[in-house]
């Protein structure tokens, strides 16, 4: 309903909460005879008691949902075929917030409903400075909402409208921060699945935080009838049906990864924007990237090459983890003289004392994915690297309270690494757990010196057994 007079109007703002009795009363000496409903509401958002945005849903009277979870929407930030973003304000305390609404063309559909709660769900388990945190998931009446920190920057694709093409420095620190926050997503059992420029936020500090975990994880809901056709999980779908990659890749995140990287340094993406979703369905979209070499000749080499591996089209060949990645970068920076930023951690009032790091040197996705999700279940953080030298290197730097070696991944050298990792690590409260593979059970010989942190399995096992062997001498070191 439009209202007709400024009683009708003021009524109506004071029960939707968009206004107070006491803000009102401040401004009723500027009201003359003379105003009508369309002058007053101008007065209003000149006092700014009201914005554009929410004055002119009152103009049409659209005026459901504009309080939401006890917050005002103020301005529309994003709109997707999903979902909308608005900048919010929280009534009882003034505190600026960023909330997501469901479409209403989803809004009476059950899957989409249940996809959308997911989404929150999951963002709500991360607590991690390079991720934005989620702070409720709500519906009132036919609305359902996700509020969460508002991030004053912007997204990175506004970002590059304006500037075009970053130096090579200000893109890996981004690039840094992504990676970090995807890496402790991982430790959580969760990817990304919709890593793309509109889903990484600038904070005014210049700090990536990523947004937007869950919503594309389960591709089958967007294969049904009538679902939203959401581009990234079409494109996440084509690279992984094209490559034989298994659903929910953690290294799908890092392909698309790469292609965010490879703008922020190039100034074009690494294949023309398109709505046409067949074209996002075409598998050489993503296999006949342009090398970036060709692109910038004279960029450093060692950049190219990151960027590179990332967007291989076999997954085998790309990092296996985005811990490899990010000690990669982390490299690069202090090679080009910027010392990067600490990794983050997570605020210290979300996490247990009592949680363990575990390193695991394992290269193959559906294993990882096995591993990944048994010992998170079980109260561990659990890395995983497929290199065993940059593991090794890991645990030099910033040493785990455990590391697993699979023989069939590392090959015969094994029985080295793993007395090497136990004898520079003496003093310290590691456990090293190797796993011999059938046919490596000779190997058993060269390791009867080994101390007591050390401990010998021979396939096959149970990840029970795994789990025996790497849990009771942590919690006996600590």
């Amino acid at each position: 309903m439009v209202p007709r007079t400024i009683p009708e109007l003021e009524d109506l703002l004071i029960q939707l909460r968009l206004i107070t009795v006491s803000e009102l009363s401040q401004i009723r000496s500027e009201v003359h005879g003379g105003l009508d409903v369309d002058g007053y509401l101008q007065l209003l958002e000149r006092k700014q008691l009201l914005t554009t945005y929410q004055s002119g849903r009152v103009r049409k009277g659209e005026v459901e949902g504009l309080v939401l979870g006890g917050c005002k929407l103020l301005y529309r930030n994003a709109s997707g075929s999903f979902a909308r973003v608005f900048r919010a304000s929280r009534i009882s305390d003034g505190q600026m917030l960023g909330m997501k609404v469901l479409r209403d063309r989803w809004a009476n559909d059950p899957a989409s409903i249940q996809l959308f709660r997911h989404e929150g769900q999951v963002g709500k388990r991360l607590k991690h400075p390079n991720i934005v945190p989620i702070y409720d998931v709500g519906s009132e009446g036919k609305f359902h909402f996700i509020t969460m920190e508002f991030v004053e920057g912007g997204n990175l694709r506004d970002f590059m409208k304006i500037r075009k093409q970053l130096k090579p420095v200000e893109a890996l620190r981004y690039a840094l921060d992504i990676a970090r926050g995807l890496e402790y997503a991982l430790t959580q059992g969760i990817t990304h699945r919709d890593m793309k420029t509109t889903n990484v936020l600038l904070s005014i500090q210049g700090v990536a935080k990523l947004i937007d975990f869950g919503l594309a994880a389960d591709d089958s809901f967007f294969n049904r009838p009538g679902s939203p056709e959401l581009a990234q999980a079409i494109e996440y779908s084509t690279l992984e049906r094209g490559t034989n990659a298994p659903a929910n890749d953690p290294r799908s995140d890092l392909f698309f990864l790469g292609t965010i990287i490879y703008e922020l340094l190039s100034g074009e993406p690494p294949y023309p924007r398109t709505r046409d979703l067949e074209e996002r369905r075409r598998f050489n979209r993503y296999r006949d990237i342009r090398p970036l070499v060709g692109m910038m000749p004279s960029l450093d080499w060692d950049i190219v090459s990151v960027v590179d591996r990332l967007i291989q089209i076999n997954p085998g060949q790309r990092y296996q983890s985005p811990t490899e990645l990010a000690e990669d970068l982390e490299r690069l920076l202090e090679q080009l003289g910027h010392s990067p930023t600490k990794p983050a951690k997570a605020p210290v009032q979300e996490a247990s004392s009592s949680t363990k790091t575990i390193l695991c040197v394992e290269n193959r996705p559906k294993r990882q994915d096995v591993l990944r999700e048994y010992f998170s279940k079980h109260g561990f953080r659990l890395l995983l690297m497929g290199d065993v030298d940059r593991a090794l290197n890991r645990v030099q730097k910033d040493p785990p309270q455990g590391i697993i070696f699979f023989g069939d991944v590392v090959g015969d050298r094994v029985v080295d690494d793993f007395k090497h990792c136990i004898k520079s690590t003496a003093g310290q409260d590691l456990v090293a757990v190797l796993v011999l593979s059938g046919s490596q059970s000779s190997l058993q010989n060269g390791l009867a010196d080994i101390d007591s942190r050390g401990k010998v399995l021979t396939q096959p096992i149970r990840l029970r057994d795994l789990r025996n062997a790497i849990q009771d001498p942590v919690e006996s070191t600590t």
